[in-house]
């Protein structure tokens, strides 16, 4: 009864948080064109880089939590193992990502603390 129910609902939900994920990419994007498009207009700085980084991790996090879910579908050891390298190509990408952010935010701190000097 219980596993009739996991398996009815749990598709539904995967690609909910699938869709959240995908959401989020597209209005990161969105959002960061348009910043840049304001950049050349006013010629005020902004981090795009550093936005649409963020964007891209917590995307990320939708996803490797629709992955996860997955592995409770899971029935044969070759599914397993391609879930498996899927879900470690996206920590390695959210990790990548996550380095790109603390070494652009460390970069910005030590400008403006030599601007600061």
């Amino acid at each position: 009864m219980l596993e009739e129910l996991i398996q009815h609902i749990l598709p539904t939900i995967i690609s909910i948080c699938e869709l959240m994920g995908i959401v989020v990419v597209i209005i990161t994007a969105a959002r960061g064109f348009w910043n840049y498009l304001r950049s050349l207009w006013t010629h005020r700085v902004y981090d795009i880089k550093f936005d649409l980084a963020n964007g891209l991790a917590t995307s990320l996090e939708f996803k490797m939590a629709a992955e996860i879910l997955k592995t409770v579908l899971v029935r044969e050891l070759n599914e397993l193992l391609v879930l498996g390298a899927v879900v470690l190509l996206r920590a390695l990408l959210s990790l990548l990502i996550h380095f790109e952010m603390k070494g652009r935010h460390e970069t910005i701190q030590s400008t403006g603390e030599e601007r600061n000097r």
